[in-house]
């Protein structure tokens, strides 16, 4: 990542996630318009965008490192390992990113350039839910990170399309992906109304992943568990 700018970084930040907003809310529409049934729309939804994942995480990520979310930017910001107005930067250029994500989307499907959606998602098993997606995600990123840097696309890409069923909420995860998926009154959508709720969990949840695996994670000892036998010499 140093040897790259932080205008391409940025660059790459905004323009992984608006792919992956356009992914998630393309595959939403297409479900939508292919099938009424909702179990077979999702899963319509959650294959490309784990597929999409796998292919942006190994193409950005020497550049930038492939956040394309504001949870995990602020992650790597706690850790110091991104000042806090690269950070800052990172944010907005997700945002902005995203936002033109879902204005691509519905560009593709002759849709309004945006329409705010009227989904409700809301409510305390909602936001628990998001606040696991966002743990998960960030410990799964920490984890594959110190153990297997190359696997971290499709550790990332599997998470989530599994999240996608075992989360209430669907796995959001993202501020960044909310924040875009409230522009579009479609299979993917949110009420602007509910973004504060889903923003502030997955924030919370990211941070608990960081604080929980940067103690479990830690320095591994010189040495491992003495063997019984040698305690008997």
């Amino acid at each position: 990542m140093d040897t790259f700018g932080l205008s391409r970084r940025l660059a790459a930040e905004a323009l992984g996630t608006g792919i992956l907003v356009a992914t998630v809310v393309g595959s939403g529409i297409m479900a939508e318009t292919l099938t009424r049934d909702v179990a077979l729309a999702l899963l319509c939804n959650t294959l490309p965008t784990g597929a999409i994942l796998v292919v942006l995480i190994t193409v950005f990520g020497p550049i930038s490192g492939a956040h394309f979310n504001p949870a995990v930017t602020l992650v790597f910001t706690g850790k110091r390992e991104l000042p806090v107005n690269e950070a800052t930067l990172y944010v907005v250029a997700q945002i902005a990113g995203g936002i033109a994500g879902t204005m691509a989307a519905h560009l593709m499907f002759g849709l309004p350039l945006l329409d705010v959606s009227m989904k409700v998602r809301t409510g305390g098993a909602q936001w628990f839910a998001e606040a696991v997606a966002a743990f998960g995600l960030v410990a799964t990123i920490l984890a594959g990170i110190r153990f297997q840097r190359t696997a971290v696309p499709w550790l990332v890409g599997l998470y989530i399309t599994a999240a996608y069923w075992f989360t209430a909420s669907t796995s959001f995860a993202n501020p960044a992906v909310a924040i875009a998926r409230s522009l579009t009154n479609t299979f993917a959508g949110i009420r602007p109304a509910d973004l504060p709720g889903f923003i502030l969990a997955e924030l919370c949840g990211a941070l608990a992943g960081m604080l929980l695996m940067t103690w479990l994670l830690g320095r591994p000892q010189a040495r491992g568990p003495i063997p019984i036998a040698e305690t008997t010499r």
